[in-house]
């Protein structure tokens, strides 16, 4: 290392200092591995993790020492905090060992969460649990969610996660948009005021030593999807603004930048009918350069949805790239476009032997690697990561999931719960006999007698999950979409129930679920966003109170739905319940 000047290392220096010490000499292989934020798994036991077999990636060694790649989205559900820091000082030290020593910066989708997507949130035993935010759209509270963010923040950064793949403030204008539980609701004032709290939470008042730093989604504005399809397909590419309503879906992001948001994550989709260029937002130059760059000044860190260059498999199926509008260019005709759109980092690639050749061929200056290798190492040193690359890992366990942040999460569980409807049959007393369905009997058990019938019951309690459609692929029915009735052997079902016992149901509503015949049918119905079966029945028996309030409309019809304009909130038709609606005890 007789070769490095390493004076990138002293803390003494300014950032900006430091940043261009170490730019100076870095070799074109050494910029292009910045460019790739990636997935990436953790080896067994704490240990590197060879290739995978399941998600087809390299080994992680490939990744840091053969590619020089040092950005990670860690993959799957983590072992314990302790072997999970583990891993990640492990990771550090092999990132140590290539000739500049850059360290890793490792991001996370949503890990702290009852309810469990395992491609677009994550859930990790070791951190506290809390509601979907949805959920803390109903409980309509800044602090909270600022209380949120600072925990999320200490459990991340105890096991090296330095980089929050969220959060996600678009719009959800569309009812049958499958990516709405992880928004916060439909109104463009409440998402930018928890958006905003959010962002403190996890960064600080500025972004340093102690912050997690954010990257919100999905610039600008991934909610109004054409028939409510999503744009990891290619038949959900297209985002449609029939109600005029592209400045109301930029609210939230305005927010963000005023809370010091240090990233942006474009979404997959193409406007259609606007004045920007119809093709997907990760290459679209009047978008991110135009409009985030130049309008909202807007000098962090850019990085694309994941896999917009390359094609793919996942679980077995063909998954093409999401080039939506350049499907016709090539690999390296993309990732030209990326970077003259303004983007610093393409999601979920991991190619820098293609943005090499891309530079020695003349078709990108290296000087244009040069713009988005500060953004991405300056990050890297605000976090101090050059300074502290290692996490503790005797204290990893004791700094996660602790008795307090369990029962703060717990109590926000209990509170988001939303109360539609009741006929006086809630609250219940503990003791009772229960008939119940979608609930673990031994849960149910803690509150009452379980019987097997509803016959012999005297209060039923069924827990629904809001409808969607079945779709081709495994993947694909990760993202549910589709109609908002119910079955009719569901309705049939729960009518025949409640015709033989007083009936609650309770529906998870990741989307805003057509409730007219189930409302009709039961003696009280709860809306839920993440709340586990405990949590759910301290609710229905009286011992916590429920004070969510709708964060979207509940439709009527699937009529009213079709008519709705995408981009418009608000635009179904005479609502089942609208917005805010939320019964007390």
């Amino acid at each position: 290392m007789n070769d490095v000047d390493t004076r990138y290392r002293d803390a003494s220096l300014s950032v900006e200092d430091r940043v261009e010490i170490l730019l100076g000499q870095m070799t074109l292989e050494e910029k292009a591995g910045l460019f790739f934020h990636t997935m990436i798994t953790v080896g067994e036991d704490g240990e590197l993790s060879g290739p995978d077999p399941v998600f087809g990636l390299p080994s992680n060694e490939e990744y840091v020492a053969g590619r020089l790649m040092n950005h990670f989205n860690v993959l799957g559900g983590l072992p314990s905090a302790e072997l999970a820091a583990k891993w990640h000082n492990r990771l550090q030290e092999l990132a140590a060992s290539t000739r500049l020593g850059v360290p890793v910066t490792f991001s996370t989708d949503p890990r702290h969460s009852f309810s469990d997507n395992p491609l677009a949130a994550l859930n990790t035993q070791a951190f506290s649990e809390w509601p979907e935010m949805l959920g803390f759209a109903a409980l309509r509270d800044e602090a909270l969610v600022e209380r949120f963010g600072d925990i999320a923040r200490r459990e991340y950064t105890a096991v090296g996660l330095r980089v929050a793949l969220h959060p996600q403030i678009d719009l959800a204008t569309e009812p049958r948009w499958a990516r709405q539980l992880p928004t916060f609701g439909e109104d463009a004032d409440l998402t930018s005021r928890l958006g905003a709290a959010y962002i403190r939470g996890f960064q600080g008042a500025e972004l340093g030593p102690e912050s997690v730093a954010a990257m919100a989604k999905h610039f600008p504005g991934g909610g109004p999807q054409q028939d409510g399809e999503d744009p990891h397909f290619a038949y959900g590419r297209e985002q449609v603004y029939p109600g005029g309503q592209f400045e109301l879906h930029l609210k939230p992001f305005e927010a963000a930048f005023a809370a010091g948001v240090s990233q942006i994550m474009p979404y997959y989709g193409m406007p259609v009918g606007t004045e920007h260029e119809e093709v997907g937002f990760g290459f679209n130059k009047s978008v991110i350069t135009g409009l985030l760059r130049e309008r909202f000044g807007f000098d962090g860190v850019v990085c694309t949805d994941w896999g917009l260059i390359s094609d793919g498999e996942i679980m077995g199926q063909p998954f093409p790239a999401r080039a939506w509008g350049v499907e016709h260019l090539s690999p390296r005709e993309r990732m030209v476009k990326v970077l003259d759109s303004g983007a610093d980092q393409f999601g979920g690639e991991a190619v820098p032997e293609l943005l090499v050749d891309i530079v020695r061929a003349g078709e990108v200056s290296e000087e244009r690697l040069d713009v988005s290798a500060r953004r991405l190492l300056r990050e890297k040193f605000v976090l101090g990561l050059f300074d502290r690359p290692y996490v503790d890992e005797e204290t990893a366990g004791a700094a996660v999931g602790t008795a307090e942040f369990r029962a703060e999460g717990e109590a926000a569980q209990r509170a988001s719960v939303t109360l539609l409807s009741n006929d006086g049959v809630l609250p219940f007393e503990t003791g009772l006999k229960l008939y119940v369905e979608g609930v673990e009997p031994g849960i149910a058990a803690e509150y009452g007698r379980v019987v097997a019938t509803p016959e012999e019951a005297d209060v039923a309690v069924i827990r629904l999950q809001a409808p969607y459609e079945q779709r081709e692929t495994m993947f694909e029915n990760f993202f549910h979409a589709g109609s908002l009735d119910f079955p009719a052997d569901v309705i049939e079902h729960v009518a025949a129930v409640a015709a033989s016992v007083p009936t609650v149901v309770d529906v998870f509503l990741d989307r805003p679920a057509i409730l007219g015949p189930i409302v009709g049918a039961a003696a009280a119905v709860t809306g839920n966003y993440g709340t586990n079966p405990a949590a759910l029945f301290d609710v229905l028996t009286g011992r916590a109170e429920p004070k969510g309030m709708l964060p979207f409309d509940l439709p009527s019809s699937m009529k009213a739905v079709e008519a709705s304009r995408p981009d418009v909130p608000f635009d179904t038709a005479d609502p089942l319940f609208s917005f805010g609606h939320g019964l007390s005890y």
